[in-house]
């Protein structure tokens, strides 16, 4: 196709290539059939401060990291088109983005194209919700329609598609986030009973006791006296009445519900951060501390990758709408002069 076909391709909002898929891959996703739901149900687990903590820690990694446009042998003139593109865009935030990938299994960016003294260039790049697409048999990429059942497959040119350890048999990819799923689930459950219990057994017990004979009235008025000095927790009965509280053995109790919360925190660090020792200590040690640092060293460089690879797409679209060239600059993260990677 050439150029100016391309271009006025590029600018339209709306394609017609609508029609009714019989070869939809569904997400093969576990957690995802298990529990009949949609992907935008890792996006709750954002809420989580723990696995948002995690989250932060690994994308700052990464975004922490300088970036440059190397010319990789290529024209000036298209050196030059791709650095001046590059130094309008928010990069940064596109990273971001980029890096949501490994939470969900796949990022789909869409590229907002415009024309500029007769060049097509990216105006914008945004990220758009995993669930508006899906993929076909042949793992290619398709825009759901807002009602029914009908996809648009998505044009050259106009969508990066980020994959994280994806395959031929699941183009959807690995999403980090569905090994949160249930220590998040899990967590809140025992946070809920903890409340509970604190609720229950975390304040005393107030005893209003009165003289056998009492009207009902008097006896549902110390009631209300009571109750107005103390919310829960309201016991009345005859003096006479030998009374015994039994109370629970708080300290056994409320380790039972830190362990578990602990443990479900472990877990969450290792599926989003590859931890596997120093999320298990209290106290640390200095072993302990330089596994911490090589892993979150192949975690970068890995991220870097990811994000590395989505940007040179996006310069590879930029040079073939424009150029009649196979030379294409190169972005570059610099890990080796990032502090963390030392």
């Amino acid at each position: 196709m050439r150029r100016k076909e391309i271009k006025e391709k590029l600018l339209q909002e709306t394609y017609s290539l609508h029609y009714r898929l019989t070869n939809l891959l569904p997400n093969p996703d576990t957690i995802l059939r298990k529990i009949g739901r949609g992907i935008e149900i890792y996006r709750e687990l954002k809420n989580d401060a723990h696995v948002w903590s995690c989250i932060q820690s690994r994308k700052t990694g990464t975004l922490s990291l300088p970036w440059r446009i190397e010319q990789n042998g290529c024209d000036e003139g298209v050196f030059r088109l791709v650095n001046n593109i590059f130094e309008k865009l928010d990069v940064y935030q596109i990273e971001s983005d980029i890096l949501e990938a490994p939470l969900f299994g796949f990022q789909p960016i869409e590229i907002i194209w415009s024309i500029e003294h007769n060049y097509i260039v990216p105006k914008e790049l945004k990220a758009r919700p995993q669930e508006w697409f899906a993929f076909d048999n042949s793992g290619n990429l398709l825009f759901k329609e807002r009602f029914g059942d009908e996809y648009t497959k998505v044009p050259q040119y106009k969508v990066i598609n980020v994959q994280h350890e994806a395959s031929a048999i699941n183009p959807y990819g690995h999403a980090l986030l569905a090994k949160c799923y249930w220590p998040v689930t899990f967590k809140n459950g025992g946070l809920r009973f903890w409340v509970n219990f604190t609720e229950k057994y975390g304040m005393p017990i107030l005893i209003g006791q009165y003289q056998r004979g009492a009207t009902n009235e008097e006896i549902q008025q110390l009631a209300q006296d009571l109750d107005s000095l103390y919310e829960d927790a309201i016991l009345v009965a005859p003096m006479d009445v030998k009374l015994e509280l039994h109370e629970a053995n708080r300290s056994s109790s409320v380790d039972l519900y830190l362990e578990l919360i602990r443990f479900a925190n472990n877990e969450i660090s290792k599926a989003i951060l590859s931890q596997t020792l120093t999320t298990e200590l209290e106290g640390g040690s200095y072993a302990a501390s330089q596994t911490h640092f090589q892993i979150r060293k192949e975690i970068i460089l890995a991220d870097s990758r990811l994000v590395q690879n989505a940007f040179n797409q996006l310069i590879r679209y930029i040079v073939e709408l424009n150029f009649e060239t196979q030379s294409f600059p190169k972005f570059r993260l610099e890990t080796e002069s990032s502090s963390q990677l030392q």
